[in-house]
């Protein structure tokens, strides 16, 4: 069986703690390899040698740090089929899913070869008689993120990139389920000219997560997952004095007006909420239909695109819309709440509980559901099931279709499908939602454009990637000159005032 390492210091470290992961095949329920977890001392250890390789680093110029980033572009387009299959292998999602899990975190390292126009300041000439001033963004030091299992090549890039790109050196603790993406992406890294040190992966489970969040050097956690461990780390972080970025769950509403292209709307759907088995903070698990006419239509339109869905192993290539769960616990999690819908009262017009796949019994599939006539009190509703279940709450008006998003305790993202414009403006403005899509069912922004949600889906200030992320990973320093020319003598002892 294969055993699994951290990265440290430019080499593979094997663990020291004596406890390991399993990593799951979820396709087959198989142990495929080990994963060793962190020891708080082995935690120390990589914070101390990231410590002593960020000065030099911070000193490097932008534009030479933006070189090693085009370097490392280059080696993801190469690897990318090495890479997909990987993540697909651990994390269950197809091919083409995970080759855009790549992308999409390919495209936030092209943004941060932008570094040196991202970090200039300002400066203003003769602020007063003879003075002048001017700020500086300087890098924090030692940073870190922790990074969940479904997005193990995408969210670890959004992180690092911009990090690394503002001279931070950085420590990923990645999903101990799908591991081997991150180990991967670290090689790549220092092939591209990364000094050893400023990128190190540390795998570890709550030993090593709070060993970050107590140790004094550690100057950022990013993190993204459950709005539980969000709050946690938050509070947890903040407490020590850290500068804290967390992103939770999510119930994200798509609203289908009567005037939508219901042909369009119900593709929409489909991918988005079933797309890599429901397992994204962005899918959409709630429509919203505006009328009994229009749910009627929709509902119609649904499920035989539903019922049409391919679900099986990555390696069956294009012929697979989306693959297993990520682990058995996570199954049984969607099956009790699919039940609970039942018990609830919820219509199960789709139902994908007695779903199996021939040679793939021990596997972590789920078929594909879908509720109708859901109420906001049901635990279908309020819950983030994460995985293939979607659930349709009708509303009567317009009104009472955002006021049920807006009511929500999550804010991520969410959707609206119409033709006409004013409807489309006013969603837009008046949502309380930090992603909103008009037409677009999954409205993740691009990379120059930044991600985060409102409400319970985020704790902190900044969103990642973007102009916010290297708001986040550096400090700003105002500089006030004066030269001795012109200096009248003696001292002053009121507060300078620029005349």
């Amino acid at each position: 069986m294969q055993q699994l390492t951290h990265y440290l210091n430019g080499a593979h470290v094997n663990g020291t703690s004596g406890r390991f992961a399993d990593v799951m095949n979820p396709a087959t329920g198989e142990v495929q390899a080990q994963v060793p977890l962190a020891s708080t001392a082995e935690v120390d250890k990589a914070v101390e040698l990231a410590a002593a390789a960020q000065p030099a680093w911070a000193a490097t110029n932008p534009q030479r740090r933006a070189r090693v980033l085009m370097k490392f572009v280059d080696l993801l387009n190469r690897d990318m089929d090495k890479l997909a299959e990987a993540l697909s292998r651990e994390h269950g999602k197809t091919l083409p899913d995970a080759k855009g899990d790549v992308q999409r975190g390919l495209e936030v390292v092209e943004y941060c070869i932008g570094a040196p126009h991202l970090l200039k300041g300002e400066f203003t000439d003769s602020a007063g008689p003879g003075i002048d001033m001017y700020s500086m963004r300087q890098a924090l030091g030692v940073t870190a993120g922790i990074t969940p299992f479904n997005f193990p090549a995408m969210i670890p890039m959004w992180m690092f990139a911009p990090a690394i790109a503002c001279g931070n050196a950085f420590i990923l603790k990645p999903s101990e389920r799908d591991p081997s993406v991150p180990l991967m992406l670290n090689e790549l890294m220092e092939e591209a000219g990364l000094p050893p040190g400023i990128l190190q992966v540390v795998n570890g489970d709550k030993e090593a997560v709070d060993a970050l969040l107590h140790h004094p050097v550690v100057q950022s956690i990013g993190f993204v997952g459950s709005t539980p461990i969000a709050e946690y780390i938050y509070s947890t972080g903040c407490a020590n004095g850290k500068r804290v970025q967390c992103f939770g769950g999510a119930k994200n509403h798509m609203i289908i007006m009567p005037d939508a292209d219901m042909d369009q709307a119900a593709d929409a759907l489909v991918g988005a909420g079933y797309g890599a088995a429901g397992e994204r903070c962005m899918a959409i698990s709630v429509a919203v239909p505006v009328g009994d006419e229009t749910a009627d239509r929709l509902i119609e339109k649904l499920v035989p695109r539903i019922e049409k869905l391919k679900v099986g192993p990555y390696t069956a290539g294009n012929d697979v819309d989306y693959g297993p769960i990520v682990t058995a616990a996570a199954k049984a999690n969607i099956e009790r709440l699919v039940q609970t819908g039942i018990d609830q009262g919820a219509e199960l017009v789709v139902d994908g509980r007695n779903f199996k796949l021939q040679g793939y019994e021990d596997g972590f599939f789920v078929g594909p559901h879908l509720f109708d006539r859901a109420t906001p009190d049901m635990d279908i509703y309020q819950q983030e099931i994460f995985g293939p279940v979607l659930t349709t709450v009708r509303a009567q008006t317009y009104e009472e279709a955002i006021g049920l998003a807006m009511d929500h305790e999550y804010g991520n993202g969410t959707a609206i499908f119409t033709r006409d414009g004013d409807t489309a403006r006013d969603f837009a403005n008046r949502i309380n939602i930090g992603m909103v899509g008009i037409n677009v069912p999954i409205p993740v922004p691009l990379a120059y454009h930044t991600f985060g949600g409102w409400k319970k889906s985020v704790f902190g200030d900044l969103n990642q990637h973007g102009p916010d992320a290297f708001k986040f990973y550096t400090r700003t320093k105002t500089v006030t000159a004066r030269w001795p020319s012109g200096i009248k003598e003696g001292g002053e002892f009121s507060i300078p005032v620029m005349e």
